[in-house]
């Protein structure tokens, strides 16, 4: 019986760091129809308890769904299944954000033709604060081009 294949490594970190500045905060908000002045009105914003724009929660947490598709494609097929995200504190405009995330564990399915993937990781701005935590379950499949060339090698004697 041949060895199911592997993609994914348990272990495995990765991470991508982004800068949030104003402008992108108040696109990001119109884009997902976020209209909460705290992301749009500066003065607004200013007098708030945050002391200047924020973030809509969707924008950092976005971008930490986002690194898992941009990494595994890279070599594999990857599609999400499942987010569990905490939002820790307001991101601010100029944060400097570094995601993180960890591949906790992976086993291959053959039902999916892939690895079933569980990942933890954490977001945290330019001061080592916590702003954001979460848990993934993705499916990271072979790529089709891949996928066919690996059968076509085990049909050779």
């Amino acid at each position: 019986m041949n060895a199911a294949p592997r993609i994914v490594t348990p272990g495995e970190t990765f991470q991508s760091t982004l800068e949030l500045s104003a402008d992108s905060i108040k696109s990001f908000a119109t884009l997902v129809n976020d209209l909460n002045p705290l992301h749009h009105d500066e003065a607004y914003a200013a007098q708030s308890r945050f002391g200047g724009l924020i973030a809509s929660g969707t924008q950092p947490a976005a971008y930490f769904m986002a690194l898992l598709a941009t990494h595994f494609s890279t070599y594999a097929q990857p599609l999400g299944l499942e987010f569990d995200i905490k939002l820790k504190q307001a991101v601010q405009a100029h944060d400097t954000l570094t995601i993180t995330w960890r591949v906790r564990d992976a086993h291959w399915k053959p039902s999916l033709n892939g690895d079933l993937t569980y990942l933890e990781g954490s977001v945290v701005n330019q001061r080592g604060e916590l702003m954001l935590t979460g848990t993934s379950t993705i499916l990271v499949m072979p790529k089709p081009d891949a996928l066919a060339h690996a059968q076509a090698g085990a049909a050779t004697p």
